[in-house]
């Protein structure tokens, strides 16, 4: 039987030091490959304007944005430590002309209709305070036939799989953090009954080794 999901915070990563902490864990989630960057790419996010929804230091969409030659990256992030972060970040990797980091809330995002030709987010969708409207705001920023893919956790992972990547989860301040954001992730039936209730017509929802995917377009 799968746990009752434990709702987590909606504030994001405010505090300095724990900034810091998640910095050195997304840095070691990109050094093992564990960021779902081929998933992008294969739902065909691969070039233009792009919205990044929760970049945190951004490692995820810099990533993303080595292989995707054509392409401008927006990050909408709520945590103002978390964009002097990333921007930092885009720094080091030679890409700060190719990406822009604002602040604010995917609930209500500051961009017109018909922005954007592709949005993907990493690891956010847990923490998303109504998931409904953020899908309904992608849909809206989405030009029409614009790509979206969303990745993130699975609540019913199986007890082997959840322990081996906790003891593996780097630094050790992390794990309680982990396991809150895992409590709090989605499972697949719950995501499809969500976004039956969205405006997004068009998608698809899979199972993925530890987490889930979803990916579609703005019909």
């Amino acid at each position: 039987m799968v746990r009752k999901r434990i709702i987590e915070t909606n504030e994001g990563i405010q505090n300095e030091v724990t900034v810091d902490i998640f910095n050195q864990f997304a840095k070691t989630m990109r050094d093992k490959g564990w960021n779902n960057v081929d998933s992008f790419l294969k739902a065909g996010i691969t070039k233009g304007n792009v919205l990044e929804i929760g970049p945190g230091p951004g490692y995820v969409g810099l990533e993303w944005l080595k292989e995707s030659e054509n392409a401008k990256l927006t990050g909408l992030e709520i945590s103002e430590n978390m964009i002097k972060i990333a921007n930092q970040n885009a720094k080091e990797y030679g890409l700060q002309s190719k990406v822009d980091y604002v602040q604010g809330n995917c609930l209500q995002m500051p961009f017109d209709e018909n922005s954007f030709d592709g949005v993907l987010s990493n690891g956010s969708l847990h923490e998303w305070e109504d998931p409904l409207k953020v899908f309904n705001e992608i849909n809206r920023v989405l030009k029409p036939n614009g790509i979206f893919c969303i990745t993130d956790m699975r609540r019913d992972v199986s007890g082997i799989l959840k322990w081996m990547i906790y003891f593996s989860t780097k630094p050790k301040k992390i794990r309680p953090g982990f396991l809150s954001s895992l409590n709090a992730s989605y499972t697949i039936e719950e995501l499809r009954e969500l976004l039956k209730q969205s405006r997004v017509n068009e998608y698809m929802v899979h199972k993925e080794f530890f987490g889930l995917r979803v990916s579609g377009k703005k019909s």
